[in-house]
């Protein structure tokens, strides 16, 4: 690291992370650190306040410093987020590097060099310079970029060109998970060509989807301006119909190169790693993602039309019925989630509430979207606000930030309308009910029947768990345990709690079969056996409203605003 001259110099590692929205940087993996001036040591002092901080003194007549220390990853989950394996490594480059504090990151220039196994292939979107066996040189960037560009690298690995600027790099912990049909990587094309109908303009040189098709590396789904990061489970191709729930991360994070990285909120652009980000926009930044991800993933054919319309029909229940929080504490205030909880569990995640800035910001607008066709004839559509905001200036590498008032003026500019009003009133306001009325406008309703949706199969299948949120008001592991009780619920009132597990139900050793029988028969009441800890109690639920499973409900026969927003575009 070259320094100005002699004097003291702050160190910093990276500690509030673009994209995270929130201190992430893992300063408690950093270990044996060591400066060096030549063959002298410099000895150093943590801030203790600043904690992300290294303080040095640089003696007269050095111009430049030696830094060496470890990034120590995780070997357990409990640790953190594992990122590193025999077989495959997900390098995130905030946690690998020291930079001097008091300039602007985007003009501190690096050199990335690194090294990996003989016989591991490596992909970013960073510029490869050179590559000598396997020690990869690439070209010089600035300290802002190489953040924004992380690595995956793996023995067992697998390239497609979706198109001329866009790959699709796939890592796997065996070999056979990299069998995708051509089928497949030709709906992969499809969802960047539907991405570049919707977008128009793009703000990369090129794209690389960056996927780990594992369940050893950590999960993640992270967006970065030219990549992203992705995690699978394997089977992503192999069991292309059982990985339904995998199937919108790539176009979630893909949007994300318009919304997010190119076009930022305000707020959430900062000079340096150190400087706090505030999240208010989240409902627009991770929202509209939410809602442009599902949309890009039916157009592509990632997902069938069905699929899509029952994964909004379980956001609707859940976010509306599923969310008495909302009485309380405003969408707005869920931005500040990231911060406020760190992304930790939480017990009552209905009355409290959470990322709540993802769901509720779609279903706001998808009411958006369906306004605007209703009062245009469908002439216009959220589609137009896309191209016009998040398009703008093709070619443009770099960030154009934007504010509330920006949003509402781009919007006015499709649909003259009271928007700031609209917006502020179902984001800052706390309300009874969820912003529904995109369904129906759109041709569909919420409603509930006994039977459970093809979407709900495959979801309770899937996470091995029996959804009673919308009859007795819980969520049960097929285990027995108890992972959610809606708050103000029979359950809740009846004293359940996340944690606790159910033993038996009526006399009966507990069966997830059985008692979803008994819920539809409508026998009453449930006698529940349920152990918290090392007490042991049985506790009744009267109820005979029978099981309960939300769906969208066609509204007559013609083809309405939400069929044609998830129609293909060509």
């Amino acid at each position: 690291m070259p320094v100005a001259g002699a004097g003291p110099l702050t160190l910093m590692l990276p500690k509030w992370i673009p994209a995270k929205h929130r201190v992430f940087g893992s300063i408690r993996a950093l270990a044996g650190l060591k400066i060096r001036a030549g063959d002298k040591i410099i000895p150093w002092r943590r801030d203790d306040v600043e904690v992300y901080a290294f303080h040095i003194e640089v003696p007269a007549g050095v111009d430049s410093l030696d830094l060496e220390f470890q990034f120590l990853s995780p070997t357990e989950p409990n640790q953190g987020r594992v990122v590193t394996t025999p077989d495959m490594l997900n390098l995130q480059w905030w946690d690998m590097i020291l930079y001097p504090a008091g300039y602007y990151t985007r003009q501190i220039r690096v050199t990335p060099t690194v090294t990996f196994p003989e016989d591991w292939a490596a992909a970013s979107a960073l510029d490869l310079k050179s590559q000598t066996g396997n020690r990869f040189v690439y070209e010089t960037t600035t300290i802002d970029v190489l953040v924004d560009s992380p690595m995956f690298a793996g023995r067992h690995y697998r390239k497609e060109a979706l198109t001329d600027s866009v790959d699709l790099h796939l890592f796997a912990d065996q070999p056979e998970d990299l069998a995708a049909t051509e089928e497949q990587i030709e709906i992969h094309r499809e969802l960047v060509n539907q991405a570049s109908l919707l977008f128009g303009g793009q703000h990369y040189g090129e794209y690389e989807f960056l996927v780990a098709i594992s369940d050893t590396i950590g999960g993640i789904g992270l967006e970065h301006q030219s990549s992203s990061e992705n995690q699978v489970d394997p089977g992503y191709f192999t069991e292309w119909e059982g990985a339904l729930f995998d199937r919108d991360l790539l176009s979630h994070e893909m949007v994300h190169s318009w919304n997010g990285k190119y076009r930022r909120p305000a707020d959430m652009w900062t000079a340096d790693f150190r400087t706090p980000i505030r999240d208010n926009l989240l409902w627009v930044y991770e929202g509209q993602t939410q809602f442009w991800g599902y949309i890009l993933a039916a157009r592509s054919g990632l997902m069938t039309k069905e699929e899509v319309l029952g994964m909004l029909g379980s956001t609707a229940a859940r976010y509306d019925d599923g969310r008495p929080g909302r009485t309380w504490r405003p969408l707005a205030d869920t931005t500040l989630a990231p911060v406020i909880s760190a992304r930790q569990p939480i017990g009552w995640s209905s009355w409290q509430r959470g990322k709540d800035y993802y769901s509720e910001g779609l279903l706001i607008w998808l009411d958006a979207d369906s306004l605007i066709r209703e009062r245009t004839d469908g002439r216009r559509s959220l589609d137009d606000f896309a191209r016009n905001f998040f398009g703008v200036n093709d070619g443009d590498l770099g960030q154009l930030t934007y504010t509330f008032d920006d949003v509402v003026t781009e919007l006015n500019k499709v649909l003259t309308f009271d928007w700031e009003p609209w917006l502020r009133q179902r984001v800052e306001q706390t309300n009874t009910h969820a912003p529904l009325d995109g369904f129906e406008r759109g041709g569909y309703r919420l409603i509930f029947t006994e039977e459970p949706s093809a979407y709900f199969k495959k979801a309770e299948s899937e996470f091995k768990y029996t959804e009673l949120s919308y009859s007795i008001g819980m969520s049960i592991e097929n285990n027995g345990d108890v992972s959610n009780v809606i708050w103000d619920s029979l359950a809740f009132e009846a004293g359940l709690a996340k944690g606790n597990k159910i033993l038996a139900v009526n006399g009966r050793g507990y069966d997830a079969d059985a008692l979803k029988k008994l819920i539809k028969t409508k026998s009453t009441p449930l006698k529940l056996l349920v152990k918290a800890g090392d007490v042991f109690r049985t506790i009744e639920i009267d109820y005979v409203g029978g099981l309960n499973y939300p769906t969208l409900e066609k509204i007559g026969k013609d083809e309405g605003w939400l069929d044609i927003l998830l129609t293909p575009r060509d």
